[in-house]
Formats: C-alpha cells, sequence, structure tokens
C-alpha cells in the first residue's frame, strides 16, 4: 500500500538530487557548452503512485527500460489524469517488433537507444504512419556501446557519424536529439575521469567537426545513479538516475525479501559515497 511516509521520502530523495545536479552543473569548465542538465528520474519497478508524488513536486521527465512497462505505466489512469505535462524517455534496448508499441505510448518525449541505421528507418517509418496528419517529429538519441562489452547494446563508437547522418538525410520524422551511453558499470572515479564518457565526448566531438554542427546540438546522455555527478562535470546534458530517488528496485522474482532502504536514505548514503571519490578526481578536459 501506498504510505505517505514514502511519499515525502520521494520528495526529499528528489530534491537532493535535484541540487547535486545543480551544483554539478556549477562546477562544470566553461569551455563546455552552457546546456542546463536534464534528470530523468528512473522509474522502472515502480508504482504510478510514486511517478505522481515526483510529479507533484515538480518534475516532468522520467524514463523507463522495458517497453511494457512503459506502455502499462503511461496508460495507467492515474498517471494520464494527474500527469498531463510528463515526459517519456524510453532508454532500454529496443527490437525491432515493439518499435510500434512504444511509439504509441501516451507524451513519449525521446527514444534514447537507436543503435542502428535499421533501427532508425524502423522507428521513422512507425512515427510517420503513426503521426498522420502531423508534423511533429519524434526526438532520438543514438545509443553507443562505448565500453565494448558484449553484453552491451549499442552502436560500435566508429559508426557515430555514418550513422547520425543517416538519420538527418533518410529519417525526416526523426529529430536527432544526441548521444547515449550506459558505459561499464562499477567504475572507481578515484582512477580518474570515467573512459565511457570520455569516449562519448570525443565522438561528439567528431560528429560536430564532420557534420558542421555546433557542439550545444548535440546533446549527451550520460551518467546514473553512481555517477551522475561526475557525468555532468564533465559535460552530461542528460542524466538517468533512478534508485536513489525512488529506493532499490524490486523484482517479483528476487530471491530476497530483505526490504529495500527508503529513497531517502540511499540518496545519503550515494551522495557520501560519491563525495568520497570527488575529493580525488581531476576533471580533464574532452
Amino acid at each position: 500500500m501506498w504510505k505517505v511516509a514514502m511519499s515525502e521520502e520521494v520528495g526529499k530523495a528528489l530534491q537532493s538530487v535535484v541540487e547535486r545536479v545543480n551544483q554539478a552543473a556549477a562546477r562544470r569548465p566553461k569551455t563546455l557548452p552552457a546546456v542546463p542538465p536534464r534528470l530523468v528520474a528512473v522509474s522502472k519497478t515502480k508504482p504510478p503512485e510514486m511517478v505522481v508524488e515526483a510529479y507533484r513536486q515538480g518534475h516532468r521527465n522520467f524514463g523507463e527500460n522495458y517497453v511494457n512497462e512503459l506502455v502499462d505505466k503511461a496508460s495507467d489512469p492515474l498517471i494520464l489524469a494527474s500527469c498531463p505535462e510528463i515526459r517519456w524517455h524510453f532508454i532500454g534496448h529496443l527490437q525491432k517488433n515493439n518499435v510500434n508499441k512504444l511509439l504509441g505510448v501516451p507524451n513519449l518525449f525521446v527514444v534514447e537507444t537507436v543503435d542502428s541505421a535499421k533501427l532508425a528507418d524502423r522507428v521513422n517509418s512507425s512515427w510517420q504512419r503513426l503521426r498522420g496528419a502531423s508534423t511533429q517529429r519524434l526526438k532520438v538519441m543514438v545509443q553507443l556501446n562505448t565500453s565494448g562489452e558484449q553484453n552491451k547494446h549499442g552502436l560500435p563508437p566508429e559508426d557515430t557519424v555514418s550513422t547520425v547522418q543517416h538519420i538527418l538525410s533518410h529519417c525526416a520524422a526523426l529529430d536527432f536529439l544526441g548521444l547515449m551511453t550506459i558505459g561499464r558499470y562499477g567504475y572507481d572515479l578515484n582512477l580518474g575521469p570515467n573512459p565511457d564518457f570520455q569516449t562519448l565526448l570525443g565522438r561528439r566531438q567528431q560528429l560536430c567537426d564532420g557534420l558542421q554542427m555546433p557542439l550545444e546540438r548535440v546533446e549527451l546522455s550520460m551518467g546514473m545513479s553512481t555517477d551522475f555527478d561526475h557525468a555532468i562535470e564533465v559535460g552530461s546534458t542528460n542524466v538517468r538516475v533512478g534508485s536513489i530517488i525512488f529506493g532499490n528496485r524490486e523484482y517479483p522474482n528476487s530471491a530476497t525479501n530483505t526490504p529495500a532502504p527508503s529513497p531517502e536514505k540511499t540518496a545519503k548514503s550515494v551522495t557520501e559515497e560519491a563525495a568520497k571519490k570527488m575529493q580525488h578526481l581531476t576533471v580533464s578536459k574532452p
């Protein structure tokens, strides 16, 4: 059951993360584009009531990893009635057979995980059919596999320019927003700037040089709960944060029944850990 106490915890945790986002943005080098970072609250496995509470706190951008969960949550009567200006980000792997289902989501703002020209073509043609006479284009990001891990989805970094060029030239229904990466989990910031973030920064520079685009025209979606401060400092314009806002995720088939810590406690714990790492980190220019 939804409890008032949990409602208060979500509000406090969200406020804490927003403050950290703003502080990290203030620490960015002046050489970086002055694009205010967007906080995407990832509500995976969480009930609609939590989304509504964060919305009531003034938040508008929310992310989901799975098409079916996004379809169900975005179509929930409570969210439809309470969150008319919500903006949904799809941040999980998108299979071609789920494109039509995803694009029917109410208030879909951006698909962050286009990882091939073929998928871009499928999304483009589906959006053209669904939008009818509307001239509204669908925002998309191109996902790169910056870590080179086989279990990670994403485009090989060396294919960035050609894929974005394809979208710009052949996908008239799509609005290219920027580049996205998940990166390797658990990178220790004591070792220096995250190499996945540096790779994404480098590919953006290459893209902008090759296609004559200003840097501020290409957003960067990188950084999650454990490293979003650093991601913003080095240039991220879009961070995806879930557990420290909503608490640890709960899965139906989990092997344990240990209660998850509250969002406020989780946020405090991660904040303290991040602060220790940031003390030893020297941010290098991209």
